[in-house]
């Protein structure tokens, strides 16, 4: 459980983010699955069945590798499968197996729930806050680091 206290500082609201970054992990090992794979079946349940590769690493700031070597040992253990998008000879359609059906049912889709449960535990008001701020503060931290990559080719 988080510690409640004022934040006062970016360091302080990178604890906050790690600590939920921790529950996550912890999430995933305890289903047997890498923080990558976990972020892969979950995208595959939110999307309605079935998402593909290129909208997984987009959607979760992965790179394709990244995508590609999670989707090879969640292939071997039989919880997805991979088909060329219709009319496509790149782009590939990741879906759910009937075995990975089983294991999304038993424990993603509970952690889906439970997830949905905390956001609504807040008043709407609180959420819409929530959501502008972490939105403000992503896009502010995403140009003052855009400044220091340019800063830096600069020299």
């Amino acid at each position: 459980m988080p510690k409640q206290h004022d934040i006062t500082n970016a360091r302080e609201m990178d604890v906050l983010y790690r600590e939920s970054d921790k529950l996550y992990y912890e999430l995933a090992r305890n289903c047997g699955l890498s923080e990558t794979a976990y972020w892969i079946l979950y995208a595959i349940e939110v999307s309605g069945g079935s998402i593909t590769q290129r909208e997984i690493a987009s959607n979760f700031s992965y790179s394709k590798q990244t995508v590609n070597s999670a989707l090879k040992t969640l292939e071997a253990r039989g919880l997805v499968e991979l088909d060329y998008v219709e009319g496509s000879r790149k782009s590939k359609l990741v879906s759910l197996t009937p075995s990975g059906r089983a294991f999304s049912d038993e424990r993603i889709r509970p952690a889906i729930a439970a997830e949905d449960r905390a956001f609504l535990s807040l008043a709407p008001e609180e959420r819409l806050e929530l959501l502008r701020l972490v939105s403000a503060y992503t896009e502010a931290i995403d140009r003052e680091l855009a400044n220091l990559k340019e800063g830096e080719c600069d020299r």
